[in-house]
């Protein structure tokens, strides 16, 4: 008997798309979701709100001002806790199941070994999150329920995007701690403003990044480039210049709007979304067959 589908209240995901798209963006926030399952809160051993200090919170609202500069957002709403659609289907540690995992599972990715792989065994504190194994089939579950039709909207929004302009630019858009976790490289440094990940250079246009840097550079913020942050799978997977198709990842540092250990909006959180606001006006500008 197949087993029964998870009981999540809100959708997986939400698109919120323009009256009528007029430019080629597609601005994504995967891990700004804060709606949580009933099955992780009973398997996990951390209370909610600590389970929460791996969203990448309020970003969605952040750049929630997309859809009236004529361009999508795609939010998830389900946890980077519960599943990160920003890794492979299949990166998963072989430690926090019950049984053996197929021959297909990406056991000994860097990311599975510092625990944030799709299922992560961690959170950014380094706290772990269950309390005991999980089985196969409930990655299984999360993977069909949540992971895939989220990328095939992504797939589908940028595809359509390509369609109608000729490329498309997808801003995918994070958050990060102030200062280095203990699983990161630079574990206890404090971080710049803002981590423009483009794979070094090979993930989008480098006028695109610059065109961002210098905007954001303007408004105050110090910006850095791929480091410690390059872009994840998302930005891999789907920056294509070749084919039309550009990825670009933005981290903001989360002490420029929020106290991080509450977890709560902070005033200053009005002046940086309407900077991002700003940003998107520009990009929105932007001719991007002209930044080659």
């Amino acid at each position: 008997m197949p087993e029964a589908a998870i009981d999540f209240a809100p959708p997986p995901f939400e698109v919120f798309t323009p009256r009528r798209a007029s430019s080629p963006y597609v601005f994504a926030s995967p891990h700004s979701g804060s709606d949580y399952p009933d099955d992780l809160l009973a398997a996990s051993r951390l209370d909610p709100h600590s389970l929460r200090k791996s969203e990448d919170s309020f970003v969605d609202e952040l750049f929630g001002d997309a859809p009236s500069h004529g361009v999508p957002l795609i939010r998830a709403n389900f946890p980077r806790a519960y599943l990160d659609v920003n890794r492979e289907a299949w990166e998963l540690d072989p430690t926090m199941f019950e049984e053996e995992l197929p021959d297909y599972v990406n056991t000994r990715s860097y990311r599975v070994a510092g625990g944030l792989g799709t299922i992560a065994r961690v959170v950014s504190s380094g706290a772990e999150i269950y309390g005991g194994k999980l089985r196969f089939s409930d990655a299984v579950r999360r993977v069909n329920e949540f992971y895939l039709p989220y990328h095939r909207a992504l797939a589908d929004l940028l595809e359509s995007t390509r369609h109608a302009f000729k490329h498309a630019v997808l801003i995918d858009c994070h958050s990060m701690p102030s200062v280095g976790g203990p699983m990161d490289k630079d574990s206890g440094r404090e971080r710049a403003d803002v981590i423009l990940g483009d794979r070094y250079g090979t993930s989008c246009l480098p006028a695109l990044t610059d065109a961002v840097e210098e905007l954001l550079t303007s408004l105050g913020y110090a910006v850095r480039r791929n480091t410690p942050y390059a872009g994840g799978y998302i930005t891999r997977h789907y920056g294509r210049p070749a084919n039309g198709v550009h990825a670009l990842q933005i981290e903001i540092n989360r002490a420029l709007y929020m106290d991080e250990t509450e977890i709560r909006r902070l005033p200053h959180m009005r002046t940086v979304k309407s900077h991002m606001a700003k940003l998107i006006e520009t990009l929105c500008a932007l001719e991007v067959t002209k930044l080659a």
